[in-house]
């Protein structure tokens, strides 16, 4: 359904040429700080001078003259969406750098479309960076690579216009592989059915790589348990080859004594998994599927921001797409305050171990967005990574920046921390929302969750949550003792209840974006939809 013709075919994977294979897309990891620095500089000019050719950059940059990055950084504006929405919503190619290939897209709080222009240089740049986190994805040292043509590999992303989507299409031009399902089959299914259907070929198929949310592949690992039971699976429905790959799978496992994992059915060689639940859920994939998964910070509006190396720990940013400036915390606050105040940036050779900043982004290649505020927060933990050899920040994606609970001024949590505390209580959830409210005029944490099984009270669960704060965050424990009480309010939903929202959503046709409700600072109606269902159930 999708072609892209000019992303040539890479011939050093027919040729087997792993050095240079290496060195082709996973050799930023070794650049120097200055050397990153050089490439961001150079290819911030050229894209200056083309933007300034462009109706829509003439209207953001105005009539200053940019000759180094000095002037960028003083005279272009911060922006957001809205600064682009009359140009871009209306997919008007005129006034852009150059006439895009594929417009991608995505979704914002509001519901709205956001429409992104990709570039021939967008696509070719998307096809490198894919294939360098897969090939990362399945080394444990410098120099090794895994990936060669015909690899099977199990998409669990949603489609095209979705950039998930595009880089299944633009890695099949530089590399032949084997995408399970078929993508042109795929495109035709919701995504749930995407899932299934591919996880059932991959029984008869077998799989070296998956690409998928986090999130997906932990719940296909808790349920891999019942794959044994007779009113779950039938084996006479079974390809053959599939019966001989789970029968060889479960005795696996028996000779384990214990249930059936994916790592019995697969071997695969790498994963691939993007989003806020990645680092929360590694070493819980990693212990059902036997790989460690890799995590990626990819948007519609960046392409690829920042990958992790083989050691899978930090991310290292990827110097090729956008031009990156960063906000610090403290300069964020200042603006949130006073909307008028413009936060002074910082550069990659300007960060600090430990603190965190929000992310500002001038795309490459033709690109339209200009220090465009994505609205994303990253930690930086360490400068440089000994491990690796790696000497540039290694950073984790935090948070978005509207996703934080402020109580009092003394704790501001994001959706990660919380994710992660109630994660690490081995609660049996199946989703959870969580906002902050008034109790008896004391903040609290008022989180809504769908449990598994039963038998847990309120007081527990918040207990347990508390726990894993206390852990987490000295100021969650001072907070306690400041107000005299455990800031958390725990609403039980009944099994279900996420599930039905989702497919009540779907039903009125929302966008994939949009079918879950917000983990962090829910709507009143959200909140009033979730009860609503769950009585009924």
């Amino acid at each position: 359904m999708y072609r892209f013709p000019f992303v040539q075919r890479d011939e050093l994977f027919e040729k087997w040429d792993d050095d240079n294979i290496w060195s082709k897309y996973c050799g930023f990891l070794d650049l120097s700080i200055d050397e990153f620095m050089v490439i961001q500089k150079a290819l911030l000019m050229d894209e200056i001078e083309l933007t300034m050719k462009s109706e829509m950059g003439n209207k953001i940059i105005g009539n200053h003259k940019l000759e180094n990055l000095h002037d960028f950084r003083k005279h272009v504006p911060f922006t957001v969406y809205n600064d682009y929405q009359p140009y871009l919503g209306e997919q008007n190619n005129s006034v852009l750098t150059d006439k895009p290939v594929l417009w991608a897209h995505t979704s914002g709080r509001t519901g709205l479309i956001k429409w992104i222009p990709y570039t021939q240089g967008n696509i070719e740049r998307l096809a490198d960076d894919t294939l360098a986190a897969f090939i990362l994805s399945s080394a444990s040292r410098r120099g090794e690579v895994h990936l060669h043509p015909g690899a099977r590999v199990v998409l669990n992303l949603p489609p095209v216009p979705y950039t998930t989507g595009v880089m299944g299409y633009v890695a099949g031009e530089r590399i032949s592989y084997r995408p399970i399902p078929d993508l042109d089959a795929a495109e035709a299914m919701e995504f749930q059915e995407r899932i299934e259907q591919g996880f059932h070929i991959a029984l008869r198929t077998g799989a070296d790589y998956a690409a998928s949310l986090a999130v997906v592949l932990a719940k296909i690992g808790k349920g891999f348990a019942e794959l044994g039971n007779s009113s779950k699976l039938s084996f006479r429905k079974l390809h053959p080859s599939a019966m001989l790959r789970l029968a060889n799978a479960m005795v696996r496992a028996r000779l384990a004594k214990r249930p059936i994992l994916p790592k019995d059915i697969w071997k695969v060689k790498g994963l691939v998994c993007g989003g806020t639940d990645t680092t929360i859920y590694q070493e819980e994939i990693a212990k059902y599927w036997g790989v460690k998964p890799l995590d990626v910070y990819v948007s519609t509006e960046t392409c690829f921001i920042a990958m992790q190396s083989w050691n899978k720990k930090g991310m290292t940013l990827v110097p090729y797409s956008n031009f990156y400036e960063f906000i610090p915390e403290e300069e964020r606050l200042k603006n949130i305050a006073d909307k008028n105040y413009k936060p002074a940036t910082v550069l990659i050779d300007e960060l600090e171990a430990g603190k965190m900043y929000e992310i500002v982004v001038t795309n490459f290649h033709g690109g339209p967005l200009l220090r465009y505020r994505i609205g994303d927060l990253i930690k930086v933990v360490s400068i440089g990574d000994d491990e690796t050899g790696s000497t540039l920040p290694q950073i984790t994606f935090q948070s978005r920046a509207d996703d934080l609970i402020d109580i009092s001024g003394f704790v501001r949590l994001d959706e990660k921390e919380i994710w992660t505390a109630i994660q690490k209580t081995d609660l049996p959830y199946e989703d959870w929302s969580v906002r902050k409210e008034a109790n008896k005029e004391e903040p609290v944490l008022h989180i809504f969750l769908e449990l598994t099984r039963n038998g847990y009270s309120d007081s527990d669960i918040a207990r347990k949550i508390d726990e894993q704060l206390v852990n987490l965050r000295a100021d969650w424990r001072n907070l306690k003792s400041m107000i005299g009480m455990t800031p958390i309010k725990i609403t039980l939903l009944n099994k279900g209840t996420f599930r039905e929202y989702t497919r009540k959503k779907q039903e009125a046709g929302f966008d994939i974006a949009h079918l879950k409700p917000p983990h962090v600072n829910p709507s009143d109606t959200t909140i009033s939809d979730l009860l609503q269902i769950s009585e009924r159930l």
